[in-house]
């Protein structure tokens, strides 16, 4: 390799970053405004919290259900990613349980949304929905193996089962100001510990 191809390596590779740090904002950004404003939201409003140009949405994004599958995909990978670090660093397995079903209910409340525009393509919808369930279910069940074995929780909690539990408790709190679904995911998560 010449110095020549060294330099244009060098310099792809700060793009690439660039690139990557701009697709993350992006998407947490949509989330975000999708979470206040619904899925229908302006573009701008998208690309103004993230800090970019509508133009950079569009590059990376070139339809809005382009967009929404990308935010359901980072948000499940977000979700996957933080079962292991909060079972590292929780002070309890059952602590970090608690904590990850919090960031599941969140995400669930944020998906509500999302799934009702991606219903229309049932293909694209059962993919994304076997995706959502190949990559959180292990998750859930770590968390909930992790817990048991410590004797802080029942051992004969399926994460399927806690986790179609903690949607059914979510359904409608994107739509009543009153109902505190993560209070009740709260008071679900209680019922499971060992009484002492």
């Amino acid at each position: 390799m010449n110095d020549g191809d060294r330099r244009t390596g060098d310099a792809a590779r700060p793009r690439r970053a660039d690139a990557r740090r701009n697709e993350k904002a992006l998407l947490d950004a949509a989330a975000a405004v999708f979470v206040t404003s619904g899925v229908d939201a302006p573009v701008r409003d998208i690309a103004a919290k993230a800090g970019v140009g509508t133009a950079t949405i569009y590059r990376h994004f070139p339809t809005r259900a382009d967009l929404i599958i990308a935010v359901y995909r980072h948000q499940v990978e977000a979700c996957a990613e933080a079962g292991p670090a909060l079972l590292a660093t929780g002070a309890t397995p059952y602590a970090a349980l608690g904590q990850w079903i919090d960031l599941f209910a969140d995400f669930l409340v944020t998906k509500h949304g999302l799934a009702a525009v991606l219903r229309s393509d049932s293909a694209g919808f059962d993919t994304l929905h076997a995706y959502f369930l190949d990559r959180l279910v292990p998750v859930c069940a770590r968390l909930l193996d992790a817990a048991a074995a410590a004797g802080e929780i029942r051992s004969d909690i399926e994460a399927i089962e806690l986790m179609r539990g903690v949607g059914n408790l979510c359904i409608g709190a994107d739509s009543d100001p009153r109902y505190d679904a993560r209070r009740m995911v709260g008071l679900l998560i209680a019922g499971l510990r060992v009484p002492r």
